[in-house]
């Protein structure tokens, strides 16, 4: 586990005032920003987990940031969970499934995620920082780099029907006003290569993100845990990539390893290379961005 991931896990008064619960998440958005980029807590209360937990979760996080739309319904709560759709199903997502991911970035500024129960077996939540992705790669293989930093094509998701681009480029890592960005979901990236209307990658481009990726499962980069029922865990999507281990269910649906998560848009967020203007709606320090386009949310992408 890297070293600025060491401490990482901290215990929370849930019960506390509302003004106590603010300044407790100002303190989290904060340090999301200028630190690790990773927030581990405990101490969601059993009252909570089984009452209201989405009502409080999307709450708390109304504290740290502002909710979007994590689908073309505006979904602001999404359920990660296996729900067996079938790999020919439209609604498929990696988190709706019980499969391994692979490490990637999400669509906003700060992802979050409260566990109401954890699988059977697996499940595992795994986070490297990106900063150290790239200064690895510079010093390996710095000719990689220059290909990283420049854009590379991403395909709409098949579940953002409210977005009229087919695809957007942008680069994975990036530095704007002094501020280092990565951006990353390597599946989308390869639905564009394989779309005759899209833009091809070219071999240098296929050996560069295959490196990325070797880069990435490198366990020494690793920070590994896995969530119990009630906690909590935010990352800044611009300094951490994550993804989690495939899992088991037990056979009991109220046993089901069942997550909520948000994708916030911070107001201390850092600003993005303009490439990033078509995906994410703006890119300029603190503006409302990122998620899927709703007809509920025009502001949204």
């Amino acid at each position: 586990m890297p070293d600025n991931f060491f401490g990482i896990k901290r215990t929370i008064n849930f019960m506390e005032s509302v003004s106590g619960l603010r300044k407790q998440a100002q303190e989290i958005q904060e340090s999301l920003e200028s630190d690790s980029g990773l927030i581990w807590m405990e101490g969601v209360s059993e009252d909570i987990l089984q009452n209201n937990s989405s009502e409080w979760f999307l709450a708390f996080s109304q504290m740290i940031g502002t909710p979007i739309s994590q689908s073309a319904q505006g979904e602001l709560i999404f359920n990660v969970r296996d729900e067996e759709y079938g790999k020919q199903d439209n609604r498929t997502r990696g988190p709706n499934t019980n499969r391994k991911l692979g490490f990637h970035t999400d669509r906003c500024d700060v992802i979050g995620f409260l566990c109401l129960q954890p699988a059977k077996v697996g499940g595992e939540n795994q986070v490297v920082s990106s900063p150290e992705i790239e200064k690895i790669i510079s010093q390996e293989r710095p000719d990689l780099l220059q290909i990283l930093r420049k854009p590379f094509p991403y395909k709409r998701h098949v579940v953002d029907l409210e977005n009229e681009l087919s695809f957007c480029e942008q680069p994975i890592f990036s530095m704007c006003e002094g501020f280092f960005a990565c951006s990353y979901l390597r599946v989308l990236i390869d639905r564009a290569d394989a779309d005759p209307d899209c833009p091809s990658l070219t071999c240098n481009q296929k050996e560069a993100l295959d490196y990325l990726d070797s880069v990435t499962a490198r366990e020494t980069l690793q920070a590994h845990f896995t969530l119990k029922r009630g906690d909590l865990l935010f990352l800044n999507n611009w300094t951490t990539l994550h993804r989690r281990t495939a899992f088991e269910d037990f056979k009991q649906k109220n046993k089901r390893r069942h997550l909520l998560r948000v994708w916030l848009s911070s107001s201390k967020s850092r600003p993005l290379d303009e490439c990033f203007r078509a995906n994410f709606g703006s890119v300029e320090a603190g503006a409302i961005r990122g998620g899927m386009k709703s007809p509920s949310s025009p502001s949204s992408l």
